[in-house]
């Protein structure tokens, strides 16, 4: 149950972010691996503080949340993800892994993107009382046992085209090379028909969307280093044919231009 590192690539506004919040992952065990990414917590003290709007660029994965009280299953956002943290509160996630959830779910995952649902909403075996026994304990190492049982009890088969999705999603994030679908489609000998239907089912989103999002969480990330940034050689860089339509792929998933975005950072 050993500590995973704690990257911030997706959190908008991250230096202030992380002042407010403190963000803990864990690697989830063997036979868990396959399906989850990790797992997170996230408190806060904002007792005598005004309150904070936290906002993420959501990865292409499914979320359990559990809140006391209020639990909840998230799809992929496909725009910003924006939560208003006051008081003192705290949150534990399970992340799947892009298309880790689909055997669990039996269903498009499409069918949640954009959706938050209750837990008790959801039809998984035992998910009703999960909630009373995470918050039994206050010990995340607790939590990740009663977390683990629970999805060891109802685990599915290993499906191999989580494999190839996933093996799909890091090239992308990795590679600033790549650019366009057809890459992937070349890349991994498969139809752009085919490689569409599968995001669809297991993932929820499209690979256009997948490599867009990470396009635009490098640059956000970039921004939070390098505040003289110049937009029109990142744009170029990122393969935009010119400044406008990344500005515009920018200002569709923040809310914001590039420039109205530093203003916040600085």
């Amino acid at each position: 149950m050993k500590e995973k590192g704690k990257s911030t690539r997706g959190v908008l506004r991250q230096t202030k972010s992380n002042q407010i919040t403190n963000h803990n992952r864990f690697f989830a065990n063997e036979k868990l691996d396959f399906f989850v990414e990790h797992y997170w917590t996230v408190s806060w003290d904002l007792m005598n503080e005004e309150p904070y709007l936290a906002e993420t660029l959501p990865y292409p994965s499914v979320h359990i949340v559990f809140e006391k009280g209020n639990s909840k299953l998230f799809g992929v956002t496909k725009g910003r993800f924006s939560t208003l943290l006051q008081g003192k509160g705290s949150v534990f996630g399970i992340k799947f892994r892009p298309g880790g959830f689909y055997p669990f779910f039996q269903k498009n995952i499409s069918t949640l993107t954009d959706k938050t649902i209750p837990i008790a909403d959801l039809n998984i075996s035992d998910i009703h009382s999960l909630e009373t026994k995470v918050f039994d304990t206050e010990k995340a190492e607790n939590r990740i046992k009663i977390i683990e049982t629970w999805l060891e009890n109802i685990l599915p088969e290993q499906d191999p085209k989580i494999l190839l999705i996933n093996k799909i999603i890091d090239k992308i994030k990795e590679d600033r090379s790549i650019q366009s679908v057809n890459q992937i489609t070349e890349l991994y000998l498969i139809s752009l028909r085919n490689l569409q239907r599968l995001f669809q089912q297991y993932v929820g989103v499209s690979p256009k969307w997948v490599i867009q999002r990470f396009r635009i969480q490098e640059v956000a990330e970039r921004m939070e280093k390098d505040k003289t940034i110049q937009f029109a050689e990142m744009a170029l860089d990122l393969g935009y044919y010119d400044q406008a339509h990344f500005i515009k792929d920018f200002k569709n998933t923040i809310g914001l231009s590039p420039e109205e975005y530093l203003k916040t950072i600085i």
